[in-house]
């Protein structure tokens, strides 16, 4: 029986992905385990294996497009299996559309068993539909069942849509009485209208992009953001951290000896925040609904700037690291995420994270919070600035800090706790070392 081969979920909010390349040829003969192709998600890339052993066929999954997750992109036949005709290329209409929203489960879109290839996935309900076209019939308030699709095996596509809200084909789906009208931002339209013709250029938004203006608002919308900012001085940091730079070992290399590890500001502001949610576990937490996770570790995300966007990998238990651990275990992930090779492991979950813009001399910020993280530490230069000690004003090293917490698990009182710990631990360096 010959086995579908299905573009994978990578990753928790992936609706869509791209193959980069296929690495096996149409008709070659392929072991179960061997990597047939390479998506490439919002955030990495990462190769797929064959589910099966045999001959791989009927390759529809086409480069360089977003392909639905769930879609069937090839099969894999048995020796000697007779080969059905390669479905029906779905209309790029239908593969290179916006992602389905948020709130539709992925299970919908991911086909089951079946003996012979079909050119599109079923939904829960029946009715075969793609994405966009489900989005739209949702905010037009037509019933897809009774809308009669176009599109190969009968699947609804965009045009069908638009053709059944013109023509009053499909009866109004019902919406709760209750349901308040949502605020709609504006249009590409009444956008586009405000500016001169010939005065800009559009540049169509990646899946990397889209993800991101997703979850920015989702953050602000269901997180009740609240901010606190002190200053920190961090002369006996800076001290410190020349100190252990020029102590650190030399190794060998291709290119010679370099040092073992060389420390950054960043890497010990990533050590003080692991140490005060250790100090402070209360704040430590992740908000549902049901329940309040209290974390046994401290999983610092730590946002990595990447062409096209942003992705925050893992130092996974940061509290309990070296700094010099962190700090090459931080370079290691910097270099692969600018390259998207992390695996998804490595920027998902995490308990907070730190956002540090301090190298652009910027004097301090308030960062969004990535869920499910409860807080997230924005992190400014440190600058030379007059500072008044025991009645006399005095020259420092002061660096602005401003955590935002999600006030549902971290009210004002602990949020403030948890930035003193900081504080403290950034202020006296050595505690770092024990």
């Amino acid at each position: 029986m010959a086995v579908e081969v299905i573009l994978p979920k990578v990753d928790m909010d992936m609706t869509t992905g791209r193959i980069s390349s296929w690495l096996v040829e149409e008709g070659a003969t392929v072991k179960k385990g061997d990597v047939l192709f390479e998506i490439e998600t919002d955030k990495a890339a990462m190769e797929i294996d064959s589910p099966a052993a045999g001959i791989l066929r009927n390759i529809t999954g086409k480069e360089g497009i977003d392909i639905p997750v769930g879609e069937v992109v090839a099969w894999v036949y048995e020796e000697g299996e007779a080969v059905a005709d390669a479905p029906a290329a779905a209309p790029a209409e239908t593969v290179a559309e916006e992602p389905a929203k948020a709130e539709a489960p992925a299970s919908a879109e991911v086909p089951a068993p079946a003996a012979t290839p079909v050119a599109a996935v079923a939904s829960a309900s029946g009715v075969r539909a793609s994405p966009l076209a489900r989005r739209l019939a949702k905010e037009a308030g037509l019933d897809l069942s009774a809308i009669s699709g176009s599109g190969p095996k009968g699947r609804i596509v965009k045009a069908d849509v638009e053709a059944a809200g013109k023509d009053g084909g499909a009866k109004a789906a019902a919406a709760p009485a209750s349901a308040p009208a949502a605020a709609q931002p504006m249009s590409d339209d009444q956008v586009m209208k405000l500016f001169g013709e010939g005065s800009y250029e559009l540049i169509p938004h990646d899946s990397m992009r889209k993800t991101i203006a997703r979850r920015l608002v989702e953050a602000k919308s269901t997180i009740p953001h609240f901010y606190l900012t002190l200053d920190c001085e961090i002369d006996a940091l800076l001290a410190l951290r020349k100190q252990l730079n020029e102590a650190a070992p030399k190794v060998k290399t291709e290119d010679g000896e370099k040092p073992a590890y060389k420390l950054s500001v960043n890497d010990m502001v990533i050590k003080a925040h692991a140490k005060a949610l250790a100090m402070v576990p209360e704040a430590n937490v992740s908000w549902t609904d049901s329940a309040m996770v209290k974390h046994k570790n401290a999983d610092v995300g730590v946002a990595v700037s990447i062409p096209g966007g942003l992705i925050t990998p893992i130092v996974r238990r940061a509290d309990e690291k070296t700094l010099s651990a962190i700090s090459n275990e931080m370079k290691d992930l910097a270099t692969r995420a600018r390259s998207r090779k992390l695996k998804t492991e490595e920027f998902q979950g995490g308990n907070t994270a730190v956002s540090n813009l301090g190298m652009f001399g910027i004097k301090d910020f308030a960062a969004v919070i990535n869920p499910p993280h409860a807080t997230i530490l924005a992190v400014g230069a440190g600058e030379q600035r007059a500072v008044v000690k025991d009645g006399e004003v005095k020259v420092a090293t002061v660096m602005s800090v401003t955590l935002s917490t999600d006030h549902r698990a971290v009210d004002g009182a602990l949020g403030a706790e948890l930035l003193a710990a900081f504080k403290k631990v950034i202020e006296n360096p050595m505690a770092m070392l024990v």
